[in-house]
């Protein structure tokens, strides 16, 4: 799990180790997130995502991946194609076959081939970061040939306060449901996809 420590792979780590498995918990300061560490299915190791031979190190003997990183101090271009171009690389080498990787929904389409970003009155900074994502996508498609990835995108409205029901709904490259939903419902998503595989290659929207 690459950004344990972040909501959503908080979410992430607790939704896995209730349903039995064990979790290599990867964030950049380990000092930082020692209570991650309190379960004894949890290793928390340092890493850097971007980082090919520290990706092959962390996945190793592992079934699966989750990226819910993220750095706002990069490009965000720049930092979500170096993180995908590492995993394909180190996730490769490590013989790990399945790769989630966390989108942002206004790449979504709201309407056929139009895009929540592409309104001309969308902020411009906001859609600057939205084509990090956009990138990383393209990239995915482009070079992850031999890794089953699918990119998972919450809606706009992630909560860690809403309600956590257990379900959601999801639809391939559009916009879904009521555009809210608890980290934990996402996380219930996560591992669903881990555990059973059912969409492969796309950008796959989950919401309440």
């Amino acid at each position: 799990m690459f950004g344990a420590g972040g909501r959503v792979g908080r979410a992430a780590v607790a939704e896995a180790v209730r349903r039995g498995h064990r979790v290599t918990a990867v964030v950049r300061d380990p000092a930082k997130y020692a209570d991650l560490g309190a379960s004894d299915a949890v290793t928390v190791v340092r890493g850097d995502v971007t980082d090919a031979d520290a990706v092959a190190e962390a996945a190793e003997g592992h079934d699966a991946a989750i990226n819910a990183t993220v750095r706002l101090d990069l490009p965000s271009e720049e930092y979500f194609t170096s993180a995908a171009r590492a995993l394909v690389d180190g996730l490769g080498r490590a013989g790990v076959g399945r790769l989630l990787v966390l989108g942002i929904a206004t790449t979504l389409e709201v309407s056929p081939g139009v895009r929540a970003m592409d309104d001309p009155q969308f902020p411009e900074e906001y859609r600057s970061f939205s084509q990090g994502h956009v990138a990383e996508f393209e990239l995915l498609r482009a070079e992850a040939t031999g890794l089953d990835w699918l990119m998972v995108v919450p809606p706009m409205d992630l909560n860690a306060e809403a309600e956590a029901t257990g379900s959601y709904r999801g639809a391939v490259g559009t916009v879904v449901g009521q555009g809210r939903i608890s980290h934990a419902d996402l996380a219930v998503a996560l591992l669903d996809e881990i555990e059973e595989p059912r969409h492969h290659g796309v950008q796959w929207a989950v919401s309440h």
